[in-house]
């Protein structure tokens, strides 16, 4: 097993593709692709040091204010649909109201991205190309060797795990994104272990949460009313996927994480399992090609 360049080159064709045409209102489909591809190449290219090219770095950092202007989009796009799946009995009105604040800051959010793209069209194909043709030398590359690069990155990422040492609805969002850049370096591997699933499995319950409580936070400033039901069932539901987001957190870490000490007296620390150390080992060696 190695890295499966093939996963890179799909995630930079689709990325051109995004930067020829994007509609002035694309469809929620098209905004979660162009964000995932987009952070993905972010944390690849930083794994395999390619960020420390003047044309990658410049192409990251570009991808990076695209991808959060789309993000915005995808936001509103999630809570819309989220918002969709409550029923509260003599909340009608609210839920309209909260809808339509929803389906007008999308537009707008929507035609600000297309403006940037539409900006950055020419350059960002051009840095696209480069940057497919600086991949097929990175990966031919024997020292240092790109496989161990990634490696490396990703056993860095894995043994932080457990850093915060207790989670709480102050740093689960950020260890979201912690769990998100180690899986897309893990993912380089042609094929995924359990540990992968997980962290996935992991990262997504803590996006859904965190997902319900900016849904709470829009529907606080655009609902004026005392005593709105709908708003109540918006926080009892936040409550709910943050426990479950903890619990499934928590778990990640007690499968992967193990604990030592030497001696009653003796430094504390955390160490891989060797299921999830696999993960990161399959990366290091020779690199495959697809055909």
């Amino acid at each position: 097993m190695a890295i499966d360049a093939e996963k890179i080159h799909k995630s930079l064709r689709k990325l051109r593709k995004f930067a020829v045409k994007l509609s002035r209102d694309p469809s929620p489909g098209k905004i979660h692709k162009l964000r995932t591809n987009a952070r993905k190449l972010e944390s690849i290219f930083n794994a395999l040091s390619l960020d420390s090219e003047k044309n990658e770095r410049r192409l990251v950092k570009g991808l990076r204010r695209i991808r959060k202007r789309a993000g915005k989009v995808r936001d509103l796009d999630v809570l819309t649909g989220d918002l969709a799946t409550v029923h509260v009995d003599g909340e009608t009105d609210c839920q309209v109201r909260l809808l339509e604040h929803l389906g007008a800051e999308r537009q707008k959010q929507a035609g600000k991205l297309h403006k940037l793209v539409a900006k950055k069209r020419a350059v960002l194909k051009q840095r696209l190309h480069k940057a497919s043709a600086s991949l097929e030398k990175i990966l031919q590359k024997t020292e240092p060797h790109p496989a161990s690069l990634a490696a490396a990155e990703s056993l860095r990422l894995s043994s932080e795990l457990e850093i915060p040492k207790r989670l709480n609805k102050r740093n689960l969002h950020g260890y979201r994104l912690k769990l998100k850049q180690l899986r897309y370096v893990l993912e380089l591997a042609p094929d995924h272990p359990k540990f992968v699933d997980d962290v996935g499995e992991a990262k997504d319950a803590i996006g859904e949460w965190h997902d319900w409580e900016e849904l709470v936070a829009i529907a606080s400033e655009v609902l004026d009313h005392g005593n709105c039901k709908l708003m109540r069932k918006l926080k009892e539901t936040a409550d709910t996927k943050y426990a479950h987001a903890h619990r499934v957190a928590e778990r990640l870490r007690a499968t992967y994480l193990k604990s030592s000490s030497h001696g009653r007296k003796g430094p504390h620390r955390v160490e891989l399992r060797q299921s999830a150390m696999a993960a990161s080992a399959a990366l290091s060696e020779d690199i495959t090609r697809a055909a």
